[in-house]
């Protein structure tokens, strides 16, 4: 599928900031079909049982990309939200130091509510975790005091990615 941009990473966003030493660093494209997309890696250090991934960071970036999901559907990164509920479903273990990818998109929404399925697949197609993921927006005044947007989502990172074969 298609690449239309990439969004922006963070400073310290466990899933995509960029000076978080043990964040993933995760980077996240909008789709031709509206849909957001990542490449990325978990580490040795994201581990649960030895070999495994920590269900609550994979569970992390379930709520990421469903978030991002608004941002690939609206193109525009002035929108942000807050989860109201994650149901996430464990389909198989996820392994660290494995390319996988993630998909996210947006399914309902209504007023300042909106719905996301997410989904963690490995390069073969099999889905290793999913989501949906309910949010409510709101303005970032009112998720933080004293936050710019702007000031912590500062990295646009340029790349060589401009389509991800997705099964």
């Amino acid at each position: 599928m298609k690449v239309i941009s990439k969004q922006r990473n963070s400073k310290m966003c466990i899933v995509c900031g960029m000076d978080n030493e043990y964040g993933l660093r995760a980077p996240f494209y909008n789709m031709e079909d509206g849909s957001v997309m990542t490449l990325f890696r978990y580490r040795p250090q994201h581990q649960s049982y030895p070999g495994r991934v920590h269900g609550g960071l994979i569970a992390a970036m379930l709520d990421e990309m469903g978030l991002r999901a608004l941002w690939a559907k609206e193109l525009t990164e002035e929108n942000f939200g807050v989860t109201i509920s994650l149901e996430t479903k464990y389909r198989k273990p996820v392994p660290y130091d494995a390319q996988l990818i993630g998909c996210g998109t947006i399914t309902k929404t209504l007023g300042n509510f909106f719905v996301s399925e997410c989904k963690i697949t490995d390069l073969s197609g099999n889905i290793l975790a999913n989501a949906d993921v309910k949010y409510l927006k709101l303005d970032t005044e009112k998720i933080a005091r004293n936050i710019d947007a702007h000031e912590e989502m500062c990295y646009l990172i340029e790349d060589d990615i401009k389509e991800i074969n997705y099964i």
